[in-house]
């Protein structure tokens, strides 16, 4: 078993655990990871996901170059889209997901952190798309998700280049959110405050931020107020405002 899920008051932790190789994603890894983080999209016990890297070293250090070398284009697309499966459910699951850099996260493992809603780093953590040094290019997101976090001059500076950055700049550049150390301990604390929030909510403010990705603003502006209003008939809303008139800690149950 490569991949480690624990689970404690409705935060999972996924841990890559192959810190020998810098975590670095090989077949069964990758798909082990999707796999789980299926499971965990499913799971209405879990309300916050973590990921990260086994040891002090690597979040993840990118793919298995050596598999991919043997590779013709049939082969590379599958692998790319197991990739993109493990990057899509991250990115869409119903319960934010928060990437714990701790290290080196290149490569494919800087895209599994951009799939992330939320981006901490440890103060050694270094980032990057190197793959351009290798004659192709990211395969599971980078391009993509690279520049509408950071911008587009910033994502064709880091994949046009294959440069590797620190955790200041990639602070400055917006990949991460913030540089904490120890980082697993901030992501698990900003874990347990979301885990606390109702999950309806949590799920809808997911899904309406992630809509600014792909409908013109218009579009956007008129799903968030249908779904706004919608919202006020689940038993959280109700919950969550009640408890407000009444001076007191709300207790969301999901519905």
């Amino acid at each position: 078993m490569t991949v480690v899920v624990t689970a404690e008051n409705g935060v999972a932790t996924v841990t890559i655990d192959r810190p020998e190789a810098l975590n670095a994603l090989d077949v069964s890894t990758l798909t082990e990871l999707r796999d789980r983080l299926g499971e965990l999209a499913d799971d209405a016990s879990v309300r916050a996901v973590v990921l990260t890297g086994a040891g002090e070293k690597a979040f993840v250090a990118g793919a298995d170059i050596k598999y991919m070398s043997g590779l013709d284009p049939e082969q590379a697309k599958g692998w790319g889209a197991l990739g993109h499966e493990a990057g899509r459910l991250l990115e869409t699951m119903p319960k934010p997901t928060i990437a714990a850099i701790n290290g080196f996260a290149l490569g494919g493992g800087c895209e599994l952190a951009l799939a992330c809603d939320i981006r901490y780093a440890s103060a050694r953590a270094k980032l990057g798309q190197p793959e351009i040094n290798l004659g192709i290019v990211p395969g599971w997101g980078g391009t993509q998700r690279l520049a509408r976090i950071c911008g587009l001059g910033a994502a064709k500076d880091l994949v046009f280049s294959g440069r590797t950055i620190d955790a200041e700049e990639a602070l400055r550049i917006g990949l991460v959110s913030a540089i904490a150390d120890p980082v697993l301990e901030r992501a698990h604390e900003t874990a347990r405050d979301l885990a606390g929030k109702s999950p309806v909510a949590l799920s809808l403010a997911k899904r309406l931020c992630n809509l600014t990705l792909g409908l013109d603003h218009a579009g956007g502006l008129e799903t968030e107020a249908n779904e706004f209003g919608d919202l006020f008939a689940s038993e959280d809303a109700k919950e969550g405002l009640t408890a407000f008139v009444e001076k007191r800690a709300p207790n969301f149950v999901g519905r």
